[in-house]
């Protein structure tokens, strides 16, 4: 009876191993680097022509 045991526990070692190191190798992937952030002004730019424009239209608008 102790032998029944210590061999069910032999093979819960060995599938919680399984289970634990070759799975997720098996799986093949990496986290990929976040990128750096970068902001050469063209967003801020393309914002304040946005805002121009806007502005533009609705003095034209107003206007007519």
């Amino acid at each position: 009876m102790a032998v029944s045991t210590v061999c069910s526990f032999n093979v819960f070692v060995v599938i919680a191993f399984i289970y634990a190191v070759v799975l997720p190798i098996a799986q093949g992937q990496s986290a990929a680097p976040a990128p750096s952030p970068t902001n050469d002004g063209t967003s801020i730019d393309q914002g304040i022509a946005y805002v121009l424009m806007l502005v533009a239209l609705v003095l034209t608008y107003l206007i007519h």
